[in-house]
C-alpha cells in the first residue's frame, strides 16, 4: 500500500477548538442575531440578501465547509421566511422572488466553494511551511554529528522527535542491522524492510501499522525507513528518505576510505618493518658469518684472536636477539594483545631489575639510581614497565658517548607514579623531538651512524598506553635528555576493594 497522505492540521493549532455542538449553537445564534438585527432595522429584501451573503462569505473563510453550509442554509431560510413575500412562510410569491432566492443560493454555493478552496490552500501552505521547517531542523541536527556511525544510530530518534512520530526504524542493508526509536521491532516489520530493500515489494504497510519506504542512492537501495503512524506525506517521506540515504552513503564512503587508508598504512608499516629488519638483521649476520668463516679457515690464529672473534659472534648474536625481540614486541602491539597484570611492587626494585638487565649495554656508562622518597609498594605491571625501562636505558646508552651519566629515579605525583631516565649526553635535535616516538624513526643525525631498529620508543609508548599511562621527553642539544613516563597510582587497599 502506498504511503498515506497526511491530513492537514488546522491553520492555528495552538488555538483550542470548540466542541461540535457548541459550534452549531454559535452558528445558529449568529444567523439569528443577523436576522433579528435586520428585522429591527426594517431593511428591505435587497439589503437583507446582501447582509446574509456577507455573513455566508465571512463564515466560509473562518469555519469549515460543513459549518459554513449550515450557516448558508440558515441564512437562506431566514431570507425566504422574513424578507421575501409572502412573509412568514417558506413559499415564494412569484418569478422575481424565485430569481432572488436562486441568486442568493447560487452565490452562497459559489462563495462557499471559493472560500473553502482558499482555506485549504492556506492550510496546505501552512503545512508545507511546517514540513520545510522540520526538514531544515533535521538537516541542521544531522550536520552537528561528526561521527557518521553515531548519526545512523541516532537517526530514528531524531526523526521521531522532530516529526512527532510514535516510532521510527532504520534498516542498513550493508550491515544487515536495524535501528529503532521504540525498542525491538516486530518480525513482520523487519521482514518487510528487508523485502523492500531487496526490491521484492513496493512501499508497503505492514501488519503493525508501520509504513516503509526504500532508501535509494541513485538506482541502488541502501536500506529502508519505517515509521508509525502515517503522519508524513509522500513528499515529506521522500525528502526524509533522501536525506537518510545520503547519510548512509556518507557512512559507507567513510568506512571504505578508512579501510583503504588502514590497508595502505598497514602496507607502509609492513614495508618499513621489512626494510628495517632486513637491513638490521643482515648487519649482525654478516659479522657472525665473517667471524665464523675466519675461525673455520684460519688454523694458525692465536688464542687472543680466537677470543676476539668469539666476542664478536657473541655480541652480534645478542644484537640479533634484541632485534628479533623488538620485532616480536611490535607484532604484539599491532595485534593489540598486550594485557596489563598489576601487582604490588616496590619502584626501587623495578629500577634495580631494569639496571641489572641492561648491565651489559651500560657497561661503559655511569648508571645510577636516585630515589629519595619512601619506597612503598605500588600496584603496576612490573614486566611491562621493566620493558619500558630497558628500552629507555638501551636508547640512552646507544645515543650517548662512553662515560656519560645515566640516572634512574621514581616518585609519586598526586594520582600517579612517575619514572625518569635522564642522561647528560648530546641531546636530541628540536626537529627530531616530535617524531621520536613514531615507528622506525631514528633521527637524522643517528640514523646512519648508530645501530638500531627505531622501534624501542614506539614500543615503550604503546606499552604505557595499554597501562593507561603516558610518556614525554625533554631535551636540549649539549645538555642531555630526560624521558619521564607515568602510570596511574593504585594503592593495595584500592585493588582489594574491587
Amino acid at each position: 500500500m502506498n504511503v498515506l497522505e497526511s491530513s492537514p492540521p488546522e491553520a492555528n493549532p495552538q488555538k483550542p477548538a470548540l466542541r461540535p455542538e457548541l459550534r452549531l449553537l454559535a452558528a445558529t445564534a449568529l444567523a439569528g442575531a443577523a436576522t433579528a438585527l435586520q428585522l429591527g432595522l426594517h431593511v428591505d429584501s435587497t439589503t437583507a440578501g446582501m447582509v446574509f451573503l456577507v455573513l455566508v462569505v465571512w463564515s466560509a473563510t473562518r469555519t469549515g465547509k460543513w459549518l459554513s453550509l449550515y450557516i448558508a442554509l440558515l441564512c437562506a431560510l431566514s431570507f425566504d421566511f422574513f424578507f421575501l413575500p409572502p412573509y412568514h412562510t417558506l413559499r415564494l410569491a412569484g418569478i422575481q422572488q424565485w430569481v432572488a432566492m436562486a441568486s442568493f443560493a447560487a452565490s452562497c454555493v459559489v462563495v462557499n466553494r471559493v472560500a473553502e478552496a482558499a482555506r485549504r490552500q492556506s492550510v496546505h501552505a501552512e503545512q508545507r511551511r511546517a514540513d520545510v521547517e522540520r526538514l531544515y531542523a533535521l538537516s541542521q541536527e544531522m550536520m552537528l554529528y561528526e561521527d557518521a556511525a553515531a548519526l545512523i544510530h541516532d537517526m530514528p530518534m531524531l526523526i521521531s522527535r522532530i516529526f512527532t512520530l510514535d516510532a521510527v526504524a532504520l534498516y542498513v542493508w550493508d550491515q544487515d542491522r536495524f535501528y529503532s526509536s521504540a525498542g525491538e521491532l516486530p518480525a513482520t516489520v523487519q521482514s518487510g524492510m528487508r523485502a523492500i530493500t531487496q526490491g521484492n515489494l513496493p512501499t508497503i504497510e505492514t501488519n503493525d501499522d508501520y509504513y516503509t519506504m526504500a532508501l535509494m542512492l541513485g538506482l541502488r537501495p541502501v536500506g529502508a525507513l519505517a515509521w508509525r503512524p502515517a503522519l508524513l506525506s509522500h513528499q515529506v517521506a521522500t525528502a526524509v528518505s533522501a536525506q537518510v540515504a545520503i547519510v548512509l552513503a556518507r557512512s559507507l564512503a567513510i568506512e571504505t576510505s578508512t579501510r583503504n587508508e588502514a590497508a595502505r598504512e598497514s602496507e607502509r608499516l609492513r614495508t618499513a618493518l621489512t626494510d628495517s629488519l632486513t637491513h638490521e638483521l643482515r648487519t649482525p649476520l654478516t659479522s657472525i658469518r665473517a667471524a665464523a668463516t675466519t675461525l673455520l679457515g684460519a688454523g694458525e690464529l692465536d688464542e687472543d684472536g680466537r677470543k676476539d672473534l668469539a666476542v664478536i659472534i657473541d655480541e652480534e648474536a645478542a644484537r640479533l636477539d634484541q632485534l628479533i625481540g623488538a620485532a616480536v614486541e611490535m607484532a604484539e602491539i599491532d595485534a593489540q594483545v598486550i594485557q596489563v597484570r598489576a601487582a604490588p611492587h616496590h619502584p626501587r626494585a623495578l629500577l634495580d631489575e631494569a639496571l641489572e638487565a641492561s648491565r651489559r649495554i651500560l657497561a661503559r656508562h655511569q648508571a645510577q639510581i636516585a630515589t629519595v622518597e619512601p619506597d612503598e609498594p605500588v600496584w603496576f605491571d612490573a614486566q611491562l614497565l621493566g620493558r619500558v625501562l630497558r628500552h629507555l636505558l638501551e636508547n640512552a646508552a646507544r645515543y650517548t658517548p662512553p662515560g656519560s651519566r645515566i640516572t634512574l629515579s621514581s616518585r609519586r605525583n598526586e594520582d600517579r607514579i612517575e619514572f625518569t631516565v635522564a642522561d647528560n649526553g648530546p641531546g636530541i635535535d628540536a626537529q627530531d623531538l616530535p617524531l621520536i616516538f613514531e615507528k622506525f624513526y631514528r633521527g637524522k643525525r643517528g640514523a646512519a651512524a648508530i645501530k638500531g631498529s627505531g622501534m624501542g620508543l614506539s614500543i615503550a609508548r604503546a606499552i604505557l598506553t595499554a597501562h593507561h599511562g603516558g610518556i614525554e621527553v625533554s631535551s636540549a642539544p649539549g645538555k642531555g635528555t630526560s624521558f619521564r613516563f607515568w602510570v596511574p597510582l593504585m594503592e593495595k587497599e584500592a585493588q582489594r576493594s574491587q
